[in-house]
C-alpha cells in the first residue's frame, strides 16, 4: 500500500485583475515506503506548488483540489490543527533557501527544541539533548557548542544541513526536499546527497526530491515524475527514464547534460531546448509543450495528449501524440 498517493491535484491561483492561473493540472503520483521519487522539470512548471499544495502551505490566494492519501486520510481535506500534527513530524520539508527559511533572529537551538516540545513534548532539557543527536547525524562538528550559534553563522552547506536536521527531528516517514543543492558548490553538493541516500537507506525514510537536475536525481531516485507546464508529461522508473526516454521534453533535458565522455577536442555547443516555457495562463488547447518540440504535429497544436502508458508499460506514462518508437529511434540517431 503506497504511504502516499496523490488523485488529480490541482492547484488554482486566483488574481484581482485577468483570469485564474492553473500552476498545477491533474497530477497524480504514489509514493512507497522506503522509495525516492525525484520530480523534475524547469523553474515554473508547478514542481514546488505540488507539494506546498499537500502540506497546506499555498499562498492566499491559492485553491487545490483532488486527493492527497496519506495513509488514508487526505491530506486536502485536514484543517489547519489537523495538518499540524503531521507537518514537521510524520512529513518534513527542506525549503530551497535555508537563509529565509531559519529565522535569524533566533538560535538554531531554538528553532530546533521547539519542534521536540510542540510534537514529541518534551522537556527543553531533553529537547537539546535529541537537537545535538540529530546535529551530529547530518555532520555539523563540535554541535553542542554550534547548537546555540545563529543562522548567519553557518555557510551555506551548513545552513543546509541544519534544515535536514530539523526535517529529521521527529524521524518523518516521509522527507520533501525542495531543491537541497540549489546555491551549493559542486563538492557540498554531493555531500548533501549522499546524506539524503544514507538517510533513505538506513531509516527507510521515504523521499520526495523535487529538482531541475537530472544529474541529481539520476544519483537518489527510484522514481521520476517530469513536470512542464504544471502538467507531468513523463512518469517512470529512474532506470528506464534514463535508458529510454519516451517524450521530447524529457529526451531534451537529458541532451542538455554535458558529458564527461565527450571528446575532449569536440567543440560541438551544449544541445539546449529552443524557445522559453509558457507563462501561467498562457497554454492553449493543445500540448504545452508544442512551440518548442522538434517532434510538434498539428495534432500537438489542436489537442492536449493524455498521459497513458508507454507501449502498454503501466509503470512507465507519457503525455504525448507521437509514437514511442519514433522518440526512441531519434535518441539513437
Amino acid at each position: 500500500m503506497p504511504l502516499l498517493e496523490v488523485k488529480d491535484l490541482s492547484v488554482r491561483f486566483t488574481r484581482r485583475e485577468g483570469a485564474p492561473v492553473d500552476a498545477v493540472q491533474r497530477v497524480s503520483f504514489s509514493l512507497e515506503p522506503g522509495r525516492t521519487l525525484g520530480i523534475v522539470g524547469e523553474s515554473g512548471s508547478g514542481k514546488s506548488q505540488t507539494v506546498m499544495a499537500l502540506l497546506g502551505l499555498l499562498a492566499g490566494n491559492g485553491n487545490v483540489s483532488g486527493e492527497a492519501l496519506y495513509r488514508g486520510e487526505n491530506l486536502l481535506a485536514m484543517n489547519e490543527a489537523a495538518l499540524n500534527k503531521i507537518r514537521g513530524d510524520r512529513i518534513g520539508m527542506i525549503f530551497q533557501d535555508p537563509m529565509t527559511s531559519l529565522n535569524p533572529f533566533l538560535t538554531i537551538e531554538r528553532q530546533m527544541t521547539e519542534t521536540l516540545q510542540l510534537h514529541r513534548k518534551m522537556s527543553r532539557r531533553d529537547a537539546r539533548r535529541r537537537a545535538i543527536e540529530t546535529l551530529e547525524t547530518v555532520r555539523i562538528p563540535d554541535s553542542a557548542r554550534r547548537i546555540g550559534m545563529y543562522p548567519h553563522e553557518f555557510s551555506g552547506g551548513m545552513r543546509q544541513r541544519v534544515m535536514i536536521a530539523m526535517a529529521l527531528l521527529s524521524e518523518p516517514e516521509i522527507l520533501i526536499a525542495d531543491e537541497p543543492t540549489t546555491a551549493l558548490d559542486v563538492t557540498v553538493q554531493a555531500q548533501i546527497i549522499e546524506l539524503l541516500r544514507e538517510l533513505n537507506r538506513e531509516r527507510g525514510t521515504a523521499i520526495i526530491l523535487i529538482t531541475h537536475d537530472m544529474g541529481v536525481v539520476a544519483g537518489l531516485c527510484d522514481d521520476v515524475m517530469v513536470m512542464y507546464a504544471g502538467q507531468t508529461v513523463e512518469q517512470a522508473s529512474a532506470a528506464s527514464l534514463f535508458a529510454a526516454p519516451t517524450h521530447p521534453y524529457t529526451r531534451g533535458l537529458l541532451n542538455a547534460l554535458p558529458r564527461l565522455t565527450d571528446s575532449s577536442d569536440d567543440d560541438r555547443p551544449l544541445q539546449t531546448i529552443p524557445g522559453n516555457p509558457p507563462l501561467p495562463g498562457e497554454v492553449g488547447a493543445g500540448c504545452a509543450f508544442a512551440p518548442r518540440c522538434a517532434y510538434c504535429s498539428d495534432q500537438c497544436r489542436q489537442s492536449r495528449p493524455a498521459l497513458v502508458a508507454a507501449d502498454g508499460d503501466p509503470q512507465a506514462l507519457r503525455a504525448c501524440h507521437r509514437p514511442v518508437g519514433e522518440i526512441l529511434e531519434a535518441q539513437h540517431v
